[in-house]
């Protein structure tokens, strides 16, 4: 039983000293630098945060062209044995710049940085092109001796070097070969030494026998970071530039103004938030490992995907070939046929023009022929003849060529083709498509109109998501409606909840795959569902000075020579008379909606609603809009004289006048135009490109809208004892247009004053 448990306590410790190793092997990458690829020595910190050895920045600035830039020279090792090759062994392997080099770089005018002359002006400034982000980094004018070294990273060079043995013991620095093993460090002379070395370059009764010896080392550090401008060491840190500054520093006019802490505060918050990262990362080992092979998996299908993708071209490349070809063999056959039946022609007509010459046998036989003297023989044998010379003959007179030897018609005009070819690509995805808020709306369905960007590939089908934003907001991520295959650029949304506010975005799809999302756009639905109505112009005075369109939706009012007669007469008691338009539909109950245009050029236009038995009796006959008797706007006279107060009144109209919203006192602070919200009652407001008109059947209210922001105008009592019609008021010309509704219109059927009508 021993045996068993101290194997399992040997396998354990195995598995963990295995885990260790290959920790601190995969921990040597974070300690090479990226220009020797050597474990760092005396790093230094870029300004990009990134690290390098100070030896090697000293040479990218040498191959770079700058000279007397390469940091500050007591950074490096100054004791007896600080010799180029013992100063570093990686010096050894490197070329440096050639004397007769330096000379040409410094009479060149490189003594400050490429491409600048001494004495210029402006502050030089040096560029160091950071081997690890690939960028060029401002080090400023002082060079590599404006930045810090990065003591904890040469701790833990020097630690991973003491735990994995990396180099071997330490040897001594002085020893001739073959050196010995080093006993002993001095940090003032920042060397190491065997006993012997160490008795004879610290001699008794000198300055040198009261260094204090330290044990061996490859990395001489100072005892806490110094300020490399003013070196002394550093004891706060600013936010604002991002560095550690020290106590001269601090009371610089460069850092006036800049948000400056202690460095203890800054080294908690970044080692709370290091710790914090770091823990969150161990925790999560099992996603980052699923990650991984994620990662890894889809590096298998890209490069299956992409060697899919390279036999496609090729075979869509072969096939342009093949339809070229085709394309040559047929258009060479039409060529080598004109050419044939060309040639053939010439070659009749040559034959025939030979037949002309002077020995020739046809004139051969034509001669012949005359010198037959029977009559009928001759005139049997010559009629043939004569034909065939009077034909030779035309032909000599009206000589042309049977055919043309130009074949300009069989020319290619293959610039377009070349044009596509040349612009033959890679097909792209579509660009985010844009909403168009001018034709986008919602009324009884939601319309959505977008269009691509210029320059974009074209869209094969769009999807469409949705959304509404006015619902508690559940766990997790919102929850999008979505509508695949959408054709065209526009598209209905049907059956919309009312009184919400909905969310939309949209995306193209080709062969390349989706784009991305246009801008969420958000529309208001109606307060209630739409009511769907026609114009029906039977009721009112005057009725021939409506002029109602076909489709029964818009109506104008032209007032004309009777109008302007009797404003003419105005003063000797004649009053102007009220055109009216009613809804070929009444409401008994529920809640309704719809909308309408008025003509911002209109006079005097009323909108709104009434008793349908109400609006008969008032507008059947010729109604006095001047008398104090009739005023169609609510909350004032409803047409009765003894109207009670606490009665509601049969009518509720908005006013609107040249352009403008007339709110009567009936105005209500629920609207949101009182007080500081808005005008108060009885004040003007502009008007709006829709009004919309909702109707609360139960409740006998009535409320007047914006229907584009669906912003409350107007909210007003009325009386809901009968049916209550759509209607519209005319004094003087003006325009309403009703809104079209965005679906089909239903089948349904409409009584207006005992008539029935199917619609």
């Amino acid at each position: 039983m021993a045996e068993g448990e101290d194997m399992q306590t040997f396998t354990s410790i195995m598995d963990a000293l295995v885990r260790i190793s290959t920790s601190m092997k995969n921990m040597e990458k974070e300690l090479l630098c990226p220009v020797c690829q050597e474990m760092y020595k005396q790093p230094l910190v870029l300004p990009c945060t990134h690290n390098v050895c100070q030896a090697c920045a000293r040479e990218v600035l040498g191959q770079q062209g700058y000279v007397g830039h390469g940091g500050d020279p007591s950074s490096e090792p100054t004791s007896p044995a600080s010799t180029p090759s013992t100063r570093s062994p990686r010096l050894s392997r490197r070329t440096l710049p050639k004397p007769e080099r330096l000379d040409r770089l410094l009479k060149s005018g490189f003594g400050t940085y490429p491409g600048r002359k001494r004495g210029a002006l402006h502050p030089q400034v040096i560029m160091f092109p950071c081997p690890a982000c690939q960028g060029d980094v401002e080090l400023g004018e002082r060079g590599l001796a404006g930045l810090f070294r990065n003591l904890t990273l040469e701790r833990v060079v020097e630690r991973y070097r003491q735990s994995v043995s990396v180099g071997g013991s330490i040897l001594c620095q002085l020893c001739k070969p073959p050196p010995l093993e080093a006993t002993k460090g001095c940090t003032e002379c920042r060397a190491t030494f065997c006993n012997e070395c160490f008795k004879l370059f610290h001699p008794w009764g000198t300055q040198k026998a009261q260094h204090e010896p330290t044990l061996p080392t490859l990395s001489f550090r100072p005892k806490g970071l110094m300020c490399p401008d003013h070196k002394e060491e550093v004891t706060h840190y600013c936010k604002t530039c991002q560095r550690l500054v020290c106590q001269l520093c601090r009371v610089r006019r460069t850092h006036s103004g800049h948000k400056i802490t202690p460095v203890l505060s800054a080294y908690q918050a970044l080692k709370d938030k290091l710790t914090k990262s770091l823990t969150y990362i161990l925790g999560n080992q099992d996603t980052v490992q699923t990650q991984i092979c994620e990662l890894e998996e889809t590096l298998r299908h890209t490069e299956v995907s992409g060697q899919q993708a390279k036999e496609e071209v090729s075979q869509l490349v072969r096939g342009l070939g093949a339809v070229l070809e085709e394309k040559r063999a047929s258009l060479l056959q039409a060529v080598e046929e004109c050419q044939q039946e060309r040639l053939a022609r010439l070659g009749a007509q040559l034959q025939e023009h030979r037949s002309l010459l002077d020995g020739s046998g046809l004139v051969g036989y034509a001669q012949e022929v005359l010198k037959e003297t029977d009559q009928p023989c001759f005139v049997q044998a010559a009629k043939q003849l004569h034909n065939r010379i009077a034909r030779a003959t035309e032909a000599l007179q009206m000589f042309r060529p049977a055919a043309n030897s130009s074949f300009r018609h069989c020319q290619l005009d293959v610039g377009r083709e070349m044009k596509l070819l040349t612009e033959l690509n890679f097909l792209r995805v579509p660009e985010a498509p844009v909403i168009d808020t001018q034709r986008t709306f919602a009324y009884d369905q939601i319309f959505l109109c977008w269009r691509l960007p210029p320059h974009s590939p074209p869209a094969w089908h769009y999807t469409i998501e949705f959304r509404r934003t006015d619902v508690p907001a559940q766990p997790g991520p919102a929850h999008w409606q979505r509508r695949e295959e959408v054709r065209g650029t526009s598209a209905l949304l049907e059956n919309p909840d009312t009184g919400s506010v909905y969310v939309l975005r949209v995306r193209g799809c080709n062969k390349a795959g989706y784009g991305e999302y246009s801008e969420d756009v958000h529309l208001h639905t109606p307060p209630a569902p739409v009511l769907h109505f026609f114009l029906d112009g039977r009721w009112g005075a005057s009725r021939e000075r409506l002029a109602i369109s076909k489709d029964q939706r818009a109506v104008r009012s032209v007032p004309g020579l009777p109008l302007l007669l009797a404003a003419e007469r105005l003063l000797t008691g004649c009053h102007l008379s009220v055109d009216v338009v009613l809804g070929d539909v009444a409401v008994t109950q529920g809640r309704s909606y719809w909308a309408c245009a008025v003509d911002p050029a209109s006079y005097l236009v009323k909108v709104g609603v009434g008793l349908e038995s109400k609006l008969q009796e008032s507008f059947q006959g010729a109604a006095d809009v001047i008398s104090p008797r009739y005023d169609p706007d609510s909350g004032h006279d409803s047409g009765a004289e003894d109207a009670t107060v606490e009665a509601s009144p049969p009518f509720a109209f908005l006013t609107i006048g040249m352009g403008k919203i007339l709110l009567g006192a009936g105005a209500s602070a629920s609207a949101g135009l009182t007080g500081r919200d808005g005008p108060a009652a009885g004040c003007t407001v502009p008007l709006p490109p829709r009004l919309g008109i909702c109707l609360d059947y139960e409740q006998g209210r009535v409320s007047f809208l914006d229907a584009v922001s669906f912003r409350g105008l107007l909210e007003c009592p009325l009386d809901c004892s009968g049916p209550v019609c759509p209607a519209f008021c005319f004094i003087g010309g003006g325009a309403v247009q009703l809104q079209e509704p965005v679906g089909s219109k239903p089948e349904r059927k409409v009584t207006i004053g005992g008539f029935a009508k199917l619609d």
